[in-house]
């Protein structure tokens, strides 16, 4: 097992995100590795948490990824989080992206969970992807 390749991973996916039409329709330029200090936009998108499991075999060194991407609004309702939530699936499926490290194997959709945070004035969406990659 490696760990070695997990940050090529994040760059590739967060590229993707940054870099989708889709996505910006919905969140502009509010794609973040981790939210900033100070207020935030009424809509955005952060890279979440992310464990990691071997996955070498005979052809080579490699590791399963569940990582998660999070969508935190503060409107009344989930109708944009679920859409912008829509266009992250959107952005990441099928996605093949090149790693500046290894190989993206698979990366898939595996569920999403919608819920209320600070009292019910916040809505986040966190939507988890198994992603395969190989360290070749």
């Amino acid at each position: 097992m490696s760990y070695a390749v997990s940050s090529a991973l994040q760059e590739a996916i967060f590229d993707l995100l940054r870099n989708d039409p889709g996505l910006a329709a919905f969140a502009g330029e509010a794609i973040f590795d981790q939210a900033p200090a100070g207020p935030l936009p009424n809509l955005y998108v952060t890279l979440g948490e992310e464990s990691v499991r071997d996955a070498s075999d005979r052809s080579g060194t490699g590791s399963r990824h569940l990582l998660t991407v999070e969508v935190t609004t503060d409107s009344a309702g989930f109708r944009r989080a679920k859409q912008a939530a829509g266009a992250v699936c959107d952005a990441l499926q099928d996605a093949r992206p090149s790693l500046s490290r290894g190989r993206l194997v698979t990366l898939r959709f595996d569920r999403a969970t919608a819920r209320r945070r600070d009292r019910g004035e916040t809505r986040q969406i966190v939507l988890r992807f198994h992603a395969r990659v190989a360290d070749d």
